[in-house]
């Protein structure tokens, strides 16, 4: 089950970021993002928000399958259009949880979910590669390589740098 350590950052102008605790995952499920709807998967790359081109889906795509090929983890990348108000954490806690993200028993999915709407990101990742990717190198990515394209209104590249910048740090930090 994918569970809460990533970070919560306003995209843009906003300057607010803030850690979401890694509390009990019944707590996290009564919080109501746990009711948001949520889209069918669609893939390794959701783009309900419609943020990215069809070439860069299909280049992610091909970059997440060839991941998961070759290190067993599961990443997938998700947008939409909004979380209907709803806690980001906990909604991309519950959506990784619906899907499946990562495998059972082991807890090694990622999830990165961007709401422009609500111009928010979040990487979520499974107990079992917190080693690999860290609550500082989540916040690192997300504030170095994600928010300097978002803020320059380039959603695409900066989901496509932040994807890589993640399949980096876990391929560098796990055997």
């Amino acid at each position: 089950m994918i569970r809460a350590f990533a970070l919560l950052l306003a995209l843009a102008p906003l300057a607010a970021c803030g850690t979401a605790p890694a509390g009990n995952d019944a707590a996290a499920a009564k919080q109501p993002a746990a009711a948001a709807p949520a889209p069918a998967p669609h893939g390794y790359v959701d783009d309900a928000a419609k943020l990215l081109a069809p070439a860069d889906i299909a280049a992610l795509t091909a970059k997440l399958e060839a991941f998961e090929r070759g290190t067993h983890h599961q990443f997938v990348i998700a947008t939409v259009p909004s979380i209907g108000g709803h806690d980001i954490a906990a909604f991309a806690d519950a959506l990784g949880n619906r899907w499946g993200v990562g495998r059972k028993g082991v807890n090694d999915g990622v999830l990165l979910v961007v709401a422009p709407n609500e111009r928010q990101v979040r990487i979520a990742v499974g107990d079992g590669l917190h080693a690999a990717l860290t609550d500082a190198e989540a916040n690192r990515i997300i504030q170095t390589v994600m928010l300097p394209e978002f803020r320059a209104r380039r959603m695409a590249p900066g989901i496509v740098r932040g994807a890589d910048a993640i399949l980096a740090q876990i391929t560098e930090t796990t055997p």
